[in-house]
């Protein structure tokens, strides 16, 4: 590519203005006997310059689109050289040059062919030089476009990898045409070119086929949840469906997108159990506060008391949901359960409680009845027991129980080093939670006992109110 520059005049002066005349009148006949008239207007439309060379160089005949505009002269050197290999080798050549024109800088593209005379040697050139300057210049366009569209589609793509939506298109046929990532289970090879009942479970296919025939059919979007079975899983898709329209303003197609609301619905069904669950155990614990009310009262021996107990237990209640509520209701570890319920004495100096057990979890139904009845018992050694006094010790251990023909957890509350216990006359409201309560709302073996050296008790859970025993140590 080079660049031109020269005179106005464009022509050498070596053509003679009767030459000039000489080659209008030769062109006037060829127009006159074969039309090249026509021709010539369209080279004019086509901006087109041709022009003959001698051997020489020497101009013999001119072309130009416009009167009076030629391209500038002389050549520069490189344009010289290549007509000269022209010359040498009778190939033709192609070479891009930069022109000074009258409107600006131009640039054109010029092929040289080769002319044979009579005896078939070479004896002069034609050339043929088109302006290409807006060609280029749309080309550098399209580059930088096409450039920059791949920039916004890798973000594109990039942004929807990391997302959780699926862009995807179909035909009037509703065959996929394009999709963005996989779906349904399907990689994007498994999905191109076929239509849902390809893809997908029939039992899935009507809700979403319905969706999409609507917005063919009304050329209005259409918005929707749909479920589909994917292997053993259930997943949730929102679905939104928007028209595609061809030029003539008729639906050539739809553009959807698939969002996966899988979690969200997840978390909805668990949001309306645990709302059923808690109008149920809102009535259950009404109602244990009303039979703690009542006994704490039947066995209380003044208001205050009264006031006392009552609050105590009350607290250890709410320990125990405090607990459920961490874990989202699902259910309770043994050993935070036994913690929680025995804080108020575990940072007394001399180490007066150890705990050790196996990674259990408890059901919300056992954690809670569980929780009342180690209250019991601690306050029932704070007041009576070994935590009464400072030599006082007591071990709280469990173990799992895998074997016979109902599989349990098996916890020992041994009481040591206090003052010496006898059997009481008659069972408090803390035996009857301990006992009672726990055989009947867990179907638990409680054995309690008052031996002389200090309380013992025995309580043996069920598999069925445990969610995942666990064999090793803590």
């Amino acid at each position: 590519m080079t660049d031109q520059t020269g005179s106005e005049e464009g022509l050498p002066r070596r053509i003679t203005q009767g030459r000039v005349r000489s080659m209008a009148k030769a062109g006037a006949a060829l127009d006159a006997d074969h039309g090249i008239g026509q021709f010539e207007s369209a080279l004019r439309a086509a901006r087109l310059y041709v022009f003959s060379q001698d051997k020489t160089l020497q101009h013999m005949q001119v072309h130009v689109p416009r009167d009076g505009q030629t391209l500038p002269a002389p050549d520069g050197e490189e344009i010289l050289a290549i007509k000269r290999k022209v010359l040498e080798s009778g190939q033709p050549q192609n070479v891009e040059a930069f022109y000074a024109m009258p409107e600006g800088r131009a640039l054109f593209s010029i092929h040289i062919d080769p002319t044979f005379g009579p005896d078939g040697k070479v004896d002069g050139i034609t050339c043929r030089a088109i302006d290409i300057t807006m060609i280029r210049s749309l080309e550098r366009e399209q580059r930088r476009l096409t450039a920059e569209l791949g920039t916004t589609l890798q973000r594109y793509e990039t942004a929807l990898r990391g997302s959780n939506v699926t862009v995807f298109t179909h035909d009037r046929d509703l065959r996929y045409t394009s999709i963005s990532n996989p779906l349904f289970g399907r990689a994007v090879r498994e999905i191109v070119g076929r239509a849902d009942h390809e893809i997908m479970p029939v039992e899935n296919v009507a809700a979403i086929a319905a969706l999409k025939q609507a917005a063919l059919d009304s050329g209005l979007p259409k918005d929707g949840e749909v479920r589909v079975n994917e292997g053993t899983s259930i997943r949730w898709y929102d679905l939104h469906i928007e028209p595609v329209r061809d030029g003539s303003g008729a639906i050539a197609g739809l553009t959807c997108s698939a969002v996966d609301i899988t979690e969200r619905k997840e978390g909805e069904a668990h949001l309306r159990l645990l709302m059923r669950e808690l109008t149920h155990r809102s009535k259950n614990l009404l109602a244990v506060i009303q039979a703690m009310a009542r006994q704490t009262a039947r066995h209380a021996g003044s208001i205050d008391g009264f006031l006392d107990q009552f609050s105590a237990r009350l607290q250890a209640l709410a320990r125990s949901h405090d607990l459920l509520v961490q874990e989202e209701w699902h259910g309770v570890a043994l050993a935070e359960l036994v913690r929680s319920q025995l804080a108020p004495y575990l940072d007394r100096s001399g180490a007066q409680i150890a705990v050790n057990g196996p990674p259990v979890m408890l059901r919300p139904e056992a954690a809670q009845s569980l929780g009342l009845a180690l209250h019991e018992l601690a306050i029932n050694a704070v007041r009576f027991g070994a935590l009464s006094t400072p030599s006082g010790r007591i071990s709280i251990a469990w173990t799992w129980q895998p074997g016979g023909e109902r599989p349990a957890v098996e916890i020992m509350w041994e009481e040591s080093g206090g003052p010496e216990v006898g059997a009481p006359a008659q069972r408090g409201f803390g035996s009857l939670v301990v006992e009672r309560n726990l055989a009947r709302a867990l179907e638990a073996g409680v054995d309690l006992t008052f031996d002389r050296e200090g309380v013992r008790c025995r309580i043996t859970i069920p598999v069925t109110q445990l969610l995942r025993p666990v064999g090793t140590e803590t």
